[in-house]
């Protein structure tokens, strides 16, 4: 359901496959009657008015049902703990000049990909709560 990378891409205004985390979303949500009958379906049949209207934008993430939110809310997190650090420390290393220029131009690029991811990551725990 996540794609060839396994993995779903946020952005800073909306989530960019937010097909596959809708879907992905719906599934891990059902309760075991309606999965079984969405696995008989091979399934759904016909979403497509509701999927025009699903539009995964940071407004509507704030908006979702209660256990979709925790469920993503508690990925959310277990992505943040995957890292070595936290945003704070990526934040200090960003307004420390002499540690930053200590780094390689390439540690320096990765400090600022780990930044922004932490940043967006941090953006959605603050919409799902």
């Amino acid at each position: 359901m996540v794609g060839e990378e396994g993995a779903f891409v946020l952005g800073w205004d909306e989530v960019l496959t937010e097909e596959e985390l809708s879907v992905t979303l719906k599934v891990l949500c059902m309760s075991e009657e309606e999965f079984k009958e969405y696995k008989e379906q091979d399934g759904w049949e016909d979403d497509s008015e509701e999927e025009e209207n699903s539009s995964l934008s940071n407004e509507a993430l704030s908006r979702l049902k209660t256990p979709c939110k925790k469920l993503l809310y508690d990925s959310v997190l277990l992505t943040l703990e995957s890292y070595g650090t936290d945003l704070k420390a990526e934040q200090d290393l960003l307004n420390n000049k002499e540690a930053y220029e200590k780094l390689s131009r390439r540690e320096q690029q990765a400090l600022h990909v780990r930044y922004g991811q932490k940043r967006i990551l941090h953006q959605l725990l603050d919409l799902l709560q």
